[in-house]
């Protein structure tokens, strides 16, 4: 039996339907179905370890998230990395940074180098991408964008952390405080030797190299002759190294060596037993620290055969918390993500949490102190109130 239609209802009907896949349409129309994620780190060079462990804790967690069936807005996404080698040099970092506004990225995992990250800011901040940086320079969240964020403690916490550790601790009264010229490590170097000056302890020698000097021999004999107890240093872990073998032939090792996370190598174990003690701060606390690092060094260990060299686990979280305010935002306009990151409280599934305060700073940094002991690094003690 034919039943009669109701023209009107139908027609109505016609028109909701229409409405509705129209309003379908325009939420998929801001979601594409790949979302590029720009990893910018040193791929290349004496800082190729830190740099590949870096982008080694954002592939993990995009193969996860991936496998995971990752959604936006109800959407089905792939997430995809686009990786640019800044070889740790401000130039080639800006000329990468440009590379990846180019290939349509929404956000950046980078850089390590305080000054390349300070140099590629304004070339984020003018697409609204947001920039999520290992650096540790407070200039960088000082510029003034709301795209730049800090995955760690910034140089101000650090400095503290190594002149008050230095003078507390280490129980001497002249110090010298050395640097390797670039943003990180002068910035760094110049606050560690204030705090000194603030706990009343002399620094008698303060000099600045280049980021790639190795001869010392000048050096061992001024700090021979100024009867340095402490170095204070934020050299690269090759120069510190050059620095020891240095005093070791000026016959100068009744010192202790603190410096900060360039330090913190595998290599500087190489430095072990010439001097009298080797302590290094950063605020890249280690995975192991952390009661779910566990689950994650086993993972990263069965992926890449070897543990990792730096911060993995740091762009690891990052990625899963940009994954997370790009869900917020409903969005892949890196405009609304930016917004978005500014109001999560995101979870990290290794160090717990990451949230920003206004500028970009991370709320709950920490700095760790740690000693060389043994061929590996033992933490002494760490703090977010130094």
């Amino acid at each position: 039996m034919n039943l009669p239609i109701d023209r009107r209802r139908f027609s109505a009907s016609l028109a909701f339907s229409a409405l509705a896949a129209t309003a379908l349409l325009a939420g998929c129309g801001k979601v594409p179905d790949t979302i590029k994620i720009g990893v910018a780190q040193p791929l290349s060079g004496p800082l190729a370890a830190l740099g590949q462990d870096l982008l080694n804790g954002v592939n993990l967690a995009v193969a996860e998230l991936n496998k995971g069936g990752y959604t936006v807005d109800g959407k089905r996404v792939t997430l995809e990395v686009v990786s640019v080698d800044d070889k740790a040099d401000a130039a080639t970092g800006k000329t990468v940074a440009q590379q990846l506004v180019d290939a349509g990225v929404v956000a950046v995992i980078g850089h390590l180098n305080s000054g390349v990250s300070i140099e590629t800011a304004p070339i984020y901040a003018a697409k609204d991408i947001p920039q999520i940086a290992i650096s540790t320079n407070p200039k960088f969240t000082q510029l003034g964008f709301p795209t730049t964020f800090r995955m760690v403690a910034n140089d101000t916490l650090q400095a503290r952390a190594i002149g008050s550790f230095a003078a507390t601790q280490l129980g001497a009264s002249r110090y010298a405080a050395l640097d390797d010229g670039t943003p990180y490590g002068k910035g760094l170097a110049d606050g560690a030797a204030e705090q000194l000056k603030a706990e009343k302890r002399e620094v008698v020698v303060r000099k600045s190299f280049d980021d790639k000097t190795t001869d010392f021999e000048a050096l061992a004999g001024e700090l021979k002759a100024a009867r340095v107890e402490v170095i204070v240093s934020t050299l690269n872990d090759f120069q510190a190294i050059a620095v020891l073998e240095a005093l070791r032939k000026v016959g100068h090792t009744k010192v202790r060596l603190l410096g900060g996370d360039t330090i913190k190598t595998t290599d500087m174990a190489k430095g072990a037993g010439i001097v009298e003690g080797i302590y290094a701060t950063s605020p890249v606390l280690e995975a192991k620290e952390f009661t779910t690092g566990k689950p994650f060094l086993e993972k990263y260990i069965a992926e890449f055969k070897k543990a990792p060299a730096y911060g993995g686990h740091y762009s690891y979280d990052s990625t899963y918390v940009l994954s997370a305010a790009i869900q917020k935002a409903k969005s892949a306009a890196p405009k609304d993500i930016t917004k978005a990151m500014h109001s999560i409280n995101g979870y990290a599934p290794v160090i717990g949490t990451m949230t920003w305060d206004d500028k970009g700073e991370q709320r709950y940094g920490a700095v760790g102190v740690y000693e060389l002991r043994g061929g590996g690094w033992e933490l002494r003690m760490r703090s977010d109130r130094w």
